[in-house]
């Protein structure tokens, strides 16, 4: 299995064999699906609260005698059915979303979802990304070389989520240079999950040579 590099201009540059247990992997749905799924749970917190019974403040009196006033009988007036009073089954912050994945499971998930990329030629490997100093107009001029290859044309059209690049170590420069493009996230290979990838259109990976051996 091998692929085409790229420079940072959008030249080819040479070609690589890639490794078949992560992208040719053949694809699980159900697999992709729990794991997902999992993680996006995981990820919620809560913010919704509100007070049962036993939480609000007052209310330790009787409102008035259990016989004799003709009204219902009464023992609290911080009941769920008064004003001001509890809630009964409201949302709780302190609900738990967490599922549990295995970690074999979610690293098949992802070797899956970077075949199917593979497959669908949605992966781009160039031989390194470095810019002199912060420039918005430096990345720019990368982005726009990105987009004149075959099958990459959508990397200057897309308003969101067309790419997320990784590269085998985070600098400041690579951060601000391209900080003001929302359409792009910068990204170390090796932290990669399969929401982030499933969420961009294309996948970027430089150094793959470098990179690919936190898989290892």
């Amino acid at each position: 299995m091998e692929t085409t590099i790229y420079n940072q201009k959008g030249q080819e540059t040479g070609k690589m064999k890639l490794p078949e247990a992560i992208f040719g992997v053949s694809w699980n749905a159900d697999l992709v699906h729990q794991v997902v799924v999992s993680m996006m749970s995981s990820a919620r917190h809560p913010i919704a609260n509100t007070k049962t019974r036993g939480e609000i403040r007052g209310g330790g009196k009787k409102p008035w005698q259990q016989k004799g006033t003709g009204r219902a009988r009464h023992g609290s007036t911080r009941s769920p059915i008064w004003v001001g009073g509890g809630v009964a089954h409201g949302p709780r912050a302190d609900k738990n979303y967490d599922r549990k994945v295995n970690k074999k499971a979610k690293a098949k998930a992802l070797y899956t979802i970077l075949s199917k990329k593979f497959k669908d030629g949605e992966i781009l490997f160039i031989d390194s990304l470095s810019f002199a100093e912060p420039k918005a107009a430096e990345a720019k001029n990368t982005i726009t070389a990105f987009s004149k290859i075959k099958g990459f044309e959508k990397f200057g059209t897309k308003p969101k989520n067309v790419a997320i690049i990784t590269v085998e170590k985070k600098t400041p420069t690579l951060i601000k240079s391209f900080k003001n493009f929302g359409n792009l996230e910068v990204e170390e290979f090796r932290t990669i999950n399969p929401v982030s990838v499933l969420n961009h259109k294309y996948l970027v990976i430089a150094n793959p040579k470098e990179s690919l051996k936190a898989f290892e």
